[in-house]
């Protein structure tokens, strides 16, 4: 009788596997996060090598929220798209922004969060953030992002633009005097750079950026066009997390302003 058991019991389970959905295939999946982890207080990895951060906990939270069982994989900020679409990773999950142009590769989610972009420069610069007064300056971006773009259009005419493959690499350079400004997030550079010790001669330059060409919509998980199904429950979960208090008690332990923007 035992045995009659175990083998009912066997035949039951190889039915399941056989006659599963693709949907509860996928979902019994782990959803693959992908961030570059080079960009404080969003993503980046403590000594220990684990990810925190903003970006970090609202995932965590979504995944919980969801129901999904979610792990992370590292790649390159240049490598995210890519990645996503060759399925090295199933989720974007890293500060990336809704464009227009990105919105012809990828599927973007609602945001979760946005700011406007500016440059930072040494305190006692008197240059102008203008063409006049950047041409032959030296500008520091992460390569690839909104801020690459925006620099290069804008003033890659009469500036020399320096790229870089991590947002730290672009501070550390900085403040060498390697280069004479930078471009980012403005919430970034002054949680990331200015609070800190090695931003205390430096400050933010010229007028926020706010051109929704460059600054987009918001800050989004990207996925592959084709995974509405799993969009739509991210979707849910976001207005979910707004709703019961988590996002706010999240975003507290990071910011003294609105992140979620208007």
């Amino acid at each position: 009788m035992k045995s009659l058991k175990i083998a009912v019991l066997l035949s039951s389970t190889l039915l399941s596997s056989i006659f599963m959905t693709p949907l509860q295939a996928a979902e019994s999946k782990a959803v693959r996060l992908s961030s570059d982890f080079t960009y404080p207080p969003f993503n980046y990895k403590n000594s220990d090598g684990k990810p925190i951060g903003f970006d970090i906990e609202i995932a965590d939270a979504l995944c919980a929220q969801a129901a999904l069982k979610c792990e992370w994989v590292t790649l390159a900020w240049d490598g995210l798209i890519p990645g996503l679409l060759s399925r090295k990773s199933d989720v974007i999950m890293a500060s990336m922004r809704i464009t227009e142009e990105r919105q012809k590769r990828v599927l973007f989610t609602d945001k979760y969060y946005q700011t406007p972009a500016s440059f930072v420069a040494a305190k006692t610069a008197t240059f102008t953030i203008d063409k006049a007064g950047l041409k032959g300056k030296v500008i520091g971006v992460q390569v690839g992002t909104i801020h690459d773009n925006y620099v290069t259009d804008v003033y890659g005419d009469v500036a020399e633009i320096k790229r870089y493959t991590g947002q730290d690499q672009v501070y550390i350079d900085l403040e060498n005097g390697r280069l004479d400004a930078a471009f980012a997030n403005s919430d970034q550079l002054v949680l990331a750079f200015l609070q800190k010790d090695n931003g205390a001669n430096f400050a933010l330059k010229g007028k926020l950026v706010t051109d929704k060409a460059y600054v987009g919509e918001g800050t989004a998980l990207a996925l592959r066009k084709q995974d509405k199904k799993l969009a739509e429950k991210f979707n849910t979960a976001i207005a979910e997390i707004r709703k019961n208090g988590t996002y706010d008690k999240i975003a507290a332990k990071y910011f003294s302003f609105d992140i979620y923007g208007e």
